[in-house]
């Protein structure tokens, strides 16, 4: 059973991280003490222990009748540490490019990123992300760069708890890719990811372009915010090409679902399916497939991400490719400037992705750029093939 530390060692934790972390500079005057009182909601005597442990380490110079301030010789020279919180890390491929992008940057050479490590193989990805939580506020991070978790039934409950417990602990945050909670309750901290909601209309508009008439959107249950974003880009396309937004072409379920699958072609015949994400296509492709659906003669599929194994599956998948490296880079920037100022306003870092034609949309040609989608008018829709 977890031990809940002092009260006084956490002060002295949270307000030595903001000195090692260079919010407050050398000579600074720190907040007076009945300031402390109110904003740890804690008692003076807690403050008192935490500012004599402060001074005892050096950290601290406290001046008779003027308060306390960070003592110039011993601020940390050294480079910051910054904890990875990424529990799809290993089994997702986009979040691999990202750390690799962080490493590359230039601004990575006097920092460190730290892997936390999960013993026990049973445990649930809930409980290895609380896990990893709980040691980075135990090993002080400068900062946590935390990719929510998705496809869990309890995943807002226990990212809403990791938000919480480094918020507390007064660790940074930088988030990857999607928020840790929904649109209408989005927490007030800096994501970087591509713009989700311009991919789903991007991707969408494509195959209207192409000639579709009925396009469908298809993603898995308990997915993350993201997926909202997207599915919400494709409703505004659908909606800017005068089409009809039909609720039923709409489908959260398992694509590996045969019986799932099926249902989805004989009541809704589209001729373009959008996938919220390129394992969503691959699996959805393989089911189509053993269906007899072709593509693309029967459906136009695309996809949103360009992993590495979209261009392998058995019909090459059209997909938008995320700037994986250069979120990474991104994201470490956004970081060393929440550490340096924390006070700035939380924001959020959107980069726009490039579209990638392959034959499963049907197109013809090579992929446009990113900026200019251009599209073949000639091209007609197929017609869906009855199961």
């Amino acid at each position: 059973m977890r031990v809940e530390a002092p009260k006084y060692k956490k002060v002295y934790a949270a307000l030595r991280r903001d000195i090692e972390s260079g919010r407050w500079k050398p000579g600074d005057r720190l907040p007076t003490e009945a300031d402390l009182v109110r904003t740890f909601d804690t008692s003076r005597i807690t403050v008192g222990r935490a500012m004599r442990d402060l001074q005892s380490a050096g950290l601290v110079q406290r001046r008779a009748g003027s308060g306390s301030y960070v003592a110039a010789a011993r601020i940390s020279a050294k480079g910051l540490s910054f904890g990875l919180l990424i529990p799809d890390l290993g089994q997702t491929e986009v979040f691999e490019a990202i750390c690799q992008g962080m490493m590359a940057s230039p601004l990575a050479r006097a920092h460190a990123l730290v892997w936390g490590s999960v013993t026990g193989t049973g445990t649930s990805r809930e409980d290895q992300a609380w896990s990893l939580c709980a040691q980075y506020i135990d090993r002080r991070v400068s900062g946590v760069f935390f990719a929510p978790l998705e496809l869990t039934p309890h995943k807002d409950d226990v990212n809403q708890r990791i938000v919480r417990a480094l918020d507390e602990a007064r660790i940074p945050i930088v988030l990857l890719d999607r928020p840790a909670c929904g649109y209408s309750e989005r927490e007030g901290h800096d994501l970087v990811g591509i713009d989700n909601r311009r991919a789903g209309f991007l991707i969408t508009d494509h195959l209207l372009h192409l000639g579709c008439q009925r396009v469908a959107f298809v993603a898995l249950p308990n997915t993350a915010a993201t997926v909202d974003a997207r599915e919400a880009g494709y409703r505004e396309a659908v909606y800017a090409g005068n089409h009809p937004i039909d609720r039923s072409a709409v489908r959260r379920i398992d694509p590996s679902d045969t019986a799932k699958v099926r249902e989805l072609i004989q009541d809704y015949r589209p001729d373009g399916i959008v996938c919220a994400n390129d394992r969503t296509a691959g699996a959805l492709m393989h089911t189509l497939l053993a269906l007899g659906v072709s593509i693309p003669r029967d459906v136009r599929l695309v996809g949103i991400d360009d992993i590495e194994y979209a261009r392998l599956l058995p019909v090459p998948l059209t997909t938008l490719r995320q700037p994986t490296r250069q979120i990474g880079d991104a994201a470490l920037a956004a970081m060393l400037e929440r550490v340096n100022r924390p006070d700035i306003a939380a924001r959020d870092i959107l980069l726009h992705c490039e579209l990638v034609v392959r034959s499963s949309c049907g197109a013809k040609g090579q992929s446009p750029p990113a900026t200019v989608l251009s599209h073949s008018p000639t091209e007609t829709a197929p017609t869906p093939r009855a199961l």
